[in-house]
């Protein structure tokens, strides 16, 4: 990138949800989407294992000045990420059972800090 060139948070954000994306294929997951659609919102990533579909949001931050990046996983938007898993459960007949992670990515320069975690949080009504 050229001197003066700064990359957009969502090119930011794009290239933590590769990231994420790769490191879960490492630990054995299929990425079934990425940035999946619905209506005006997205899932990040969405995955399987053996048992379970899993809605992986990603956040990704250049610093922990602020907190950890998983913090910013309110509830407002864990009610946007539920609605959307279960409208792509319905739309894709899906029989595995639906867990709700975060991958927290704090990059340092060429090095990157992953935080996964399992079961971050449940729908609520």
């Amino acid at each position: 990138m050229a001197q003066g060139d700064k990359e957009t948070t969502k090119q930011k954000g794009d290239k933590g949800e590769a990231e994420a994306a790769e490191y879960l294929r490492g630990i054995g997951y299929e990425i079934k989407a990425i940035r999946w659609k619905y209506e005006r919102y997205d899932l990040d990533l969405i995955a399987e294992n053996k048992t379970h579909i899993v809605f992986v949001e990603v956040k990704t931050r250049f610093s922990d000045v602020y907190g950890e990046p998983w913090e910013a996983v309110n509830k407002g938007k864990r009610k946007r990420i539920c609605i959307s898993a279960d409208a792509y459960i319905q739309q894709f007949n899906v029989v595995l059972e639906p867990r709700f992670d975060i991958v927290s990515i704090i990059k340092m320069g060429e090095r990157s800090t992953i935080q996964h975690i399992e079961e971050a949080f449940w729908p609520t009504a």
